[in-house]
Order: structure tokens, then C-alpha cells, then sequence
């Protein structure tokens, strides 16, 4: 490790890749929050327009708000996209082993891209969860200081424990409290006495907000450290379509674009090294329609993971559900790939968004990506 380290080369690479994927989202990170919100805030019945979300997000947070949650996922995608890579290459050297045209076939280019988005989806999982906790915030309205100040009050130690900064329903608790007045009781304050109960908290058993519990530390502790994976099986199918169509239709357009460039050699080339390197617009374009076309494929994965994730599980109704075994809900396919039959209509809200979102983060991760290191091999 520290030969590469040492290695001028290989720091080139990863400074350059480092740089690539943030340039990607950081130009791309407003149209995921517009996506994210039409996704979670659409119904069967209801579908939000852009022009509606960036209104809403514009009249409460301001045109900053469109980057809530970037930093966490650029920590992110850092990361997990270096693995995308990494894992792909990996596997792809394992194909070209003893070939002499050092060739990868189209369908070992997707078997690939599946292993290599599975392991992806993996290492970004955390850090998607915050980042979607924080593009809902944008949109919702922030209470006023003397609210929280009568709220936390009114909490009790134990409350903030069980739901840390969520607000109370206090119709829920009067009417609870209403129910009970026929019993005769010593205790003259029940109201106070039953916010010490977790069942009568949120008033029927109803979950506080995702945007009450967005920090990790308050995830953690309402909902356990395996809440920062919820939604993995919707997020291995989004990021293991994404990834084999990605690379499968970028290896197809490569392979086409050197034989339209063999045209015309004399003599004809017997290996696809005789050919020469493609210019990296040539590449850049290929990996950005690739891009758009896996979003569009894997779009409803990331439509149920993404409402998945923005809903607030506490880890007493997760023992409740493994206790009871729980059955999830759904066809076979829907309990494979983690989708909600309640979601089954708002599917491909938001994808247009997504589409354009992939295309134009792949072009700007490629293109950047050899720009960074040409410059920075001659440089060196």
C-alpha cells in the first residue's frame, strides 16, 4: 500500500477520480433533489411538477436548499462509485486473461457492471440515508423558536430519549387522556404520566417524520444502526441494473466506434490494440448516453428505495414485525426487489429527472476524469 501510495501515477489516477466524481455531483446534486422530492411526495392520485417542488423549496429554504445533504453524499460517492470501477476492473481483468485481443465481451461487461453495483449500493447506503433525510427537509416548513422551546418543555427525559426531536401530538394525548377519565386514578396528572409510554408518544402508534430524525446520531438511536441499510434490497436491484446496463451498453458503443474507426485501415487490424485509444469526447459521450439509459432502466428501484429510506421505523415496531414474523408484502418480485405494492403506481415519477441527472453526471465523471489526468501525467 505504501508503494502505491509512493506511486506518482496512481496518485494522478486517484486525485483525478476523486475530483471527477464530486464535479459530477456537485452539478448534478440539484436535479436529485427535485427527483427525490416528486418521489417521496407523490401519490397514486397526486404528481408534483418541477416547477411546484422548486417553488416550495424556494419559498422555505431558498435556492441553497437544493443542496441539503450534498456533502454527505459526495463522502458517498467518493467512495462507492470508486468502487463501482474498481470491482469492474477487477473483474474484467479476470475476463481478458490470456486473450490476445484483450477484449471484454458486451454480456461479461454486464455480469460485471451487476457485481460492481451491488457492491456499490453497499458502501453508499449510509450515506444516502442522510442525504435523503436532509432533501426532504428543504421542503418542509421549519418551526419557530418558541414552538421548540414550549416542545422541549413539554418532553419529558424520556421522550427525547425513545424520539429525539420529535414534536408531540398533543390532540392525541387529550383525547387518550379523555378516554380514560371514567377510571378512577390517584395520579391527577395522566397526561404528563402517559408521554412516558412509547405507544401513546406519536398518538395511535404513528411514527414521527423523516424530517424530525435526519442526523445520524438520531437515527441510530430511534432506529438502530441497521436502519442505515433499510431499502438495501431495492438499492442492490437499482445499482446492479444500473451498473450492468452501464457498462454493457458503454463496452457495446466502445466496440462499435473502433470498428467504424478501422475503416479504412490498410492493412486491416487483427487486434482492437492496433487501433488506437478512442478520443475521450468519443468516450465521454458513450458513457453519458450509457448513464441515461441505465437511469431510465433502474428508475422505479430507486423510486422504492428512495420512499423506503424516508420512512421512520423505530426499533421497538422492527422487533414487534421479527417477533410476529412479519411478512412483507407483495408479489414475489416485489419482496426480492424490496418495492411496495402501495408504490406500484408512482414507480417512474420523477424520471425524466433521473435520466438527465445520470447522462449528465456520467459525461462530466468521464470527461473530467481524463481532462484531470492528462493534465496532471504531463504535469508530473
Amino acid at each position: 500500500m505504501d508503494e502505491l501510495l509512493r506511486n506518482p501515477v496512481f496518485v494522478s489516477h486517484a486525485l483525478a477520480a476523486a475530483a471527477s466524481v464530486s464535479l459530477g455531483t456537485t452539478l448534478t446534486y440539484p436535479l436529485d433533489t427535485i427527483k427525490t422530492l416528486i418521489q417521496v411526495g407523490a401519490t397514486s392520485s397526486k404528481q408534483l411538477t418541477t416547477s411546484q417542488v422548486l417553488g416550495r423549496v424556494e419559498s422555505l429554504s431558498g435556492y441553497s436548499g437544493l443542496y441539503r445533504g450534498f456533502t454527505w453524499l459526495t463522502l458517498g460517492r467518493v467512495t462507492s462509485v470508486g468502487a463501482r470501477f474498481g470491482v469492474y476492473e477487477i473483474l474484467t481483468a479476470y475476463y481478458k486473461d490470456g486473450r490476445i485481443d484483450n477484449n471484454v465481451y458486451v454480456s461479461e461487461a454486464l455480469l460485471a457492471g451487476m457485481a460492481a453495483g451491488a457492491v456499490e449500493s453497499f458502501l453508499n447506503s449510509p450515506f444516502e440515508m442522510i442525504m435523503l433525510r436532509k432533501q426532504v427537509t428543504s421542503a418542509v416548513p421549519i418551526s419557530s423558536s418558541s414552538s421548540n422551546s414550549a416542545t422541549k418543555h413539554m418532553v419529558t427525559p424520556v421522550i427525547s430519549r425513545l424520539l429525539p426531536g420529535f414534536v408531540p401530538d398533543k390532540v392525541a394525548l387529550d383525547r387518550t387522556v379523555s378516554l380514560l377519565s371514567v377510571l378512577s386514578s390517584k395520579n391527577h396528572n395522566m397526561a404528563n404520566a402517559l408521554r412516558n409510554y412509547p405507544w401513546t408518544i406519536t398518538g395511535s402508534g404513528k411514527p414521527p417524520s423523516a424530517t424530525d430524525v435526519k442526523r445520524p446520531i438520531d437515527i441510530i438511536k430511534l432506529e438502530g444502526l441497521r436502519a442505515m441499510w433499510r431499502g438495501l434490497r431495492g438499492g442492490i436491484a437499482r445499482d446492479s441494473v444500473f451498473g450492468g446496463i452501464f457498462f454493457g451498453s458503454w463496452q457495446f458503443l466502445h466496440l462499435r466506434m473502433l470498428d467504424w474507426k478501422a475503416v479504412g485501415m490498410d492493412p486491416p487490424p487483427e487486434t482492437n490494440d492496433e487501433i488506437g485509444p478512442l478520443s475521450p469526447l468519443a468516450v465521454s459521450l458513450a458513457a453519458g448516453f450509457s448513464g441515461s439509459l441505465a437511469g431510465a432502466v433502474s428508475h422505479g428501484f430507486d423510486t422504492s428505495r428512495t420512499r423506503s429510506q424516508c420512512i421512520v421505523l423505530p426499533r421497538y415496531l422492527a422487533m414487534e414485525r421479527k417477533l410476529l414474523k412479519w411478512k412483507r408484502p407483495g408479489n414475489w418480485f416485489e419482496r426480492l426487489t424490496g418495492i411496495h405494492p402501495a408504490d406500484r403506481k408512482v414507480l417512474f415519477r420523477g424520471i425524466s429527472l433521473r435520466t438527465a441527472r445520470c447522462g449528465l453526471a456520467s459525461f462530466i465523471l468521464v470527461g473530467s476524469y481524463f481532462l484531470s489526468v492528462e493534465h496532471l501525467v504531463a504535469k508530473s
